[in-house]
């Protein structure tokens, strides 16, 4: 997912899925750009006077992890100390930053990103030698270090899997008790072969795409395979260039000309569409949005192919509310957002640029960044139902390497050590 961090183009995995040594950048489920606002009413917005902020130490750290109210911040060795590597977490009350607890991790790896599950926080990031991925469980009430696994942490629901790149360039998809560790149930499959579909609360179907032979269909939370066809009986082996979204298995073909649709229910084909050069494909409230790899996006309806609107501006939709769509186009210098009609693409409303910055909540709420001209970065929820941002702070000090959660924000400060401030 494309994010702007303060002016600073790059590519983003979503907490869930980096996999072959980073799987979610070679099947993007989610997509991130930016967020809107008048810029008149961000020119002035002044900070709250209960503004709660406080300071946690920087250094060499890696990303931040931020849940709800607590942050997690990895600490290097210090060996004039004789201290090792840290994690200690924090919680964001009324009168500041309180720290909870540290623990000592194991390893020398840089963790990057967690999330909540079953009283635990789960990390997940690469080895030292960074060959491969490692995750690892956390007691949340007392930062006791619990299993330690390979593989990158992915959440299926209240389940949570593993995936790793098993022997001889293999995938392996499997899902964990998340008190101890044992597997419950094991997906192996051939290298690349391994496609997600996604839901509002992490992964809900494995789709198992090989050369040659059945797609399988498999339940995230079971791990039981649903639905096994051979979509091309008698080919030659070939390998396919495939997107999931909106319930759908798409296949891309005829040298990235054209698109064919399964249903993911039976793997029957819907229907064939022609569509150029396809980047990604997303759900976009009740049509299915495809990106060109050039720039512009096609809504179709999700049932025929049919393409119900264009737009050679846009690129990606970050919200959908309401019959309306926030989408987002690269403007001259960072991200353009604006407000569209679900059904028809007609323009509603134009937010102007603004820099995202990874929400590591529930991902239901959109977060942008900005620098005002007196230094401060302007904070702001979109909120396309609405037609405009919301300015939620404007919070001085803020250099860039930001996380969110709905109530605290966490920004590197100028100093090297991380600011955080209550937004909510």
């Amino acid at each position: 997912m494309a994010i702007i961090d303060l002016g600073e183009l790059r590519d983003d995995v979503t907490p869930g899925l980096p996999a072959r040594r980073r799987p979610a950048d070679r099947r993007p489920y989610r997509f991130v750009a930016a967020l809107v606002v008048a810029l008149v009413t961000l020119a002035s917005a002044t900070p709250g006077p209960e503004r709660v902020t406080a300071t946690a130490p920087g250094g060499t750290v890696a990303a931040p992890i931020v849940v709800d109210d607590r942050v997690y911040l990895v600490q290097p060795p210090d060996p004039e100390r004789g201290v090792g590597r840290q994690l200690i977490a924090y919680r964001m009350t009324g009168d500041g930053l309180r720290t909870l607890w540290r623990t000592l991790l194991p390893g020398g790896g840089v963790p990057v990103g967690g999330i909540e599950r079953a009283g635990r926080l789960l990390v997940y990031g690469r080895s030292a030698d960074e060959a491969r991925w490692e995750s690892m469980a956390v007691e949340l009430r007392t930062g006791r270090v619990g299993w330690q696994l390979p593989g990158v942490v992915v959440a299926a629901g209240d389940a949570v899997l593993l995936h790793t790149v098993a022997s001889e360039g293999a995938d392996e998809v499997r899902r964990v008790d998340v008190a101890t560790g044992r597997t419950l149930w094991t997906v192996a499959a051939p290298a690349d072969v391994v496609n997600w579909s996604v839901g509002p609360a992490g992964v809900e179907r494995l789709v198992l795409v090989p050369a040659i032979g059945p797609v399988a269909v498999h339940d995230a939370v079971s791990g039981v395979r649903l639905v096994a066809r051979d979509l091309h009986p008698g080919e030659l082996p070939a390998r396919r260039r495939i997107l999931v979204a909106a319930g759908l298995l798409l296949e891309v073909s005829d040298a990235g000309a054209s698109v064919a649709a399964y249903d993911l229910d039976t793997l029957e084909r819907r229907w064939t569409a022609s569509l150029p050069l396809v980047g990604f494909v997303q759900r976009c409230g009740r049509l299915l949005c495809a990106a060109r790899q050039a720039g512009g996006m096609w809504a179709l309806d999700p049932g025929t192919g049919r393409i119900a609107w264009t737009n050679p501006r846009w690129q990606a939709v970050l919200a959908a509310s309401g019959g309306r769509l926030l989408v987002t186009g690269m403007g001259t210098t960072a991200p353009e957002h604006t407000v569209v009609e679900v059904a028809t693409g007609r323009v509603l409303a134009e937010l102007g640029d603004w820099g995202t910055i990874p929400l590591d909540a529930s991902g239901a709420l959109v977060v942008g960044v900005r620098r005002a001209a007196d230094g401060r970065l302007l904070v702001a929820e979109l909120d396309p139902a609405a037609d405009r941002a919301r300015v939620r702070d404007a919070v001085p000090g803020a250099t860039g390497d930001c996380r969110a959660s709905v109530t605290v924000l966490v920004c590197r400060r100028s100093d090297g050590a991380f600011g955080v401030w209550r937004i909510g």
